[in-house]
């Protein structure tokens, strides 16, 4: 009984220092993100890894959600009569839920791996130390870029990904549901609220803050060594998507909850 609650608390006190350490990185690198100097070329060049090498994942995932979600709901409304509500739910769905939450974790699995693998192999090699000795803030010219990258890029991807994922749905309902072309389009437009767009893109600003976050986070902390790169680049995939789900709930509760 004794060890069983000596393991309890041992991980208790190990994940509370995870947290605490977590939650000291990320505000420093929320305020290296507002100090100069300012590395402009490499957030460009995140911003380009980030969002546009980054579109053709997001917009498979985004099209065949919308597609899936089309059927499914048909299917399911034909039991009630209320076909005609498919074009309300995709929509609605696709702004608020699917296209957040699906750009973000597809993102998550391709960027915060390769920014964990980036910054471990850098610290295995020295190369993080060697900024130091050359007077460069680490902080300022890994991680400032990634972040002010995740916030600025996943937005305009789940903007893209709305688009998308609507068009699925419609592509779907007017060729395999025989759906009116004019009154779906209608329907569409009349049941699509800003306040879901609106808050699917703060959504996705945050998402983007939380997978560059820790994808920095993982390499900076990776153990010296090929395995301990390989482990830091799964924690970072698994924290991200962690982190999505996380959050997705708490900004859901705040927009529409209670």
């Amino acid at each position: 009984m004794l060890r069983s609650m000596a393991v309890l608390g041992r991980y208790t006190l190990f994940s509370l220092h995870e947290i605490g350490k977590a939650s000291i990185f990320a505000f420093n690198g929320i305020k290296n993100c507002f100090l100069p100097p300012f590395f402009f070329r490499e957030t460009l060049r995140q911003m380009m890894v980030m969002g546009f090498y980054s579109l053709p994942i997001v917009g498979l995932t985004a099209i065949f959600a919308g597609m899936v979600l089309a059927l499914q709901t048909y299917v399911g409304f034909t039991r009630f009569g209320a076909e005609s509500a498919v074009a309300s739910v995709v929509v609605i769905s696709i702004t608020r839920e699917l296209g957040p939450v699906f750009a973000g974790l597809m993102v998550a699995g391709r960027v915060s791996s390769s920014i964990a693998a980036e910054i471990g192999s850098m610290r295995v090699s020295e190369q993080i130390d060697a900024l130091r000795t050359l007077q460069v803030n680490p902080f300022g010219f890994l991680v400032a870029p990634r972040i002010i990258s995740g916030v600025c890029t996943l937005p305009l991807l789940v903007l893209v990904a709305d688009v998308i994922g609507v068009m699925g749905g419609f592509v779907v309902s007017v060729t395999l549901l025989d759906f009116s072309i004019g009154s779906y389009i209608t329907q569409t437009v009349k049941n699509m609220a800003m306040i879901d767009v609106i808050s699917g893109l703060v959504k996705a600003a945050f998402f983007g803050f939380c997978l560059s976050c820790f994808g920095c986070y993982h390499g900076f902390c990776s153990d010296l060594g090929a395995r301990g790169v390989g482990d830091a680049t799964t924690g970072a995939v698994v924290s991200s998507c962690i982190g999505i789900l996380v959050l997705n709930y708490l900004l859901t509760a705040l927009f529409f909850g209670i």
